[in-house]
């Protein structure tokens, strides 16, 4: 899952964009609304956490802007102003949700995982395909009880898959949505990942063909047995 952090505060920059990243999100950032609103037009994300004071384009306003343009991704506001009105101003804008600075941050994090499932209510919080069990808000995964230890960018390819069930996901989806737009890798480490992935399942006792290679066209996974 890719995150878009709009702040423009260096200190919490810093520590948010650490902690996204140990949960195992992709983090991109921006301090001020105008970059942000180049890199959304660029770039997928699940989620953008945004500040209402920024420079060149407030919060408020770029969340109008988002909404006019037809984008749909949660809007996680955050502000310094907690009052009544500046509450309701953010979330007639099209926000989602709205945290008041100082913010404890597991009730951050816990209002991301809310606002990403509600981004697709068909999802459960625990995600499951078969025997093969993510749970988003531990980072835990099992199959068939077997606990799997996994890398950060396996996890996260794991997740992607079963957020996307039955689609093909082409190593360019891939790349956009688990790295930073800063320095993505080649095309070469998504199959590097890809294949550690399926020797860690198959270990597991997962099928050989649990994540299947659909030529010219990229990864989906095979529905479970």
């Amino acid at each position: 899952m890719k995150i878009l952090l709009v702040e423009d505060d260096e200190r919490i920059v810093g520590s948010l964009a650490e902690a996204l990243t140990d949960q195992h999100y992709a983090v991109d950032t921006a301090i001020d609304g105008q970059v942000a609103w180049e890199l959304l037009q660029t770039f997928p994300y699940d989620l953008v956490v945004l500040d209402v004071m920024l420079p060149h384009l407030d919060g408020i306003s770029l969340c109008q802007q988002l909404r006019r343009s037809g984008y749909s991704m949660p809007v996680l506001m955050l502000t310094a102003r907690d009052t009544s009105a500046e509450k309701v101003l953010g979330l007639d804008a099209g926000a989602d949700d709205y945290v008041v600075k100082p913010f404890d941050l597991k009730e951050l994090l816990a209002r991301i995982r809310a606002l990403l499932r509600r981004g697709n209510s068909a999802l459960p919080p625990v995600l499951a395909w078969g025997d093969l069990h993510l749970n988003p808000a531990t980072c835990e995964v099992v199959y068939a009880d077997q606990p799997l230890s996994l890398t950060p960018k396996e996890y996260s390819l794991l997740e992607l898959f079963l957020r996307n069930s039955g689609r093909v996901l082409s190593q360019n989806d891939i790349l956009d949505h688990l790295w930073s737009s800063e320095d993505p890798p080649g095309k070469e480490t998504v199959k590097v990942h890809v294949r550690g992935l399926r020797q860690k399942l198959k270990a597991a006792g997962a099928n050989d063909n649990l994540i299947e290679t659909v030529y010219g066209l990229g990864y989906r996974l095979n529905q479970p047995a």
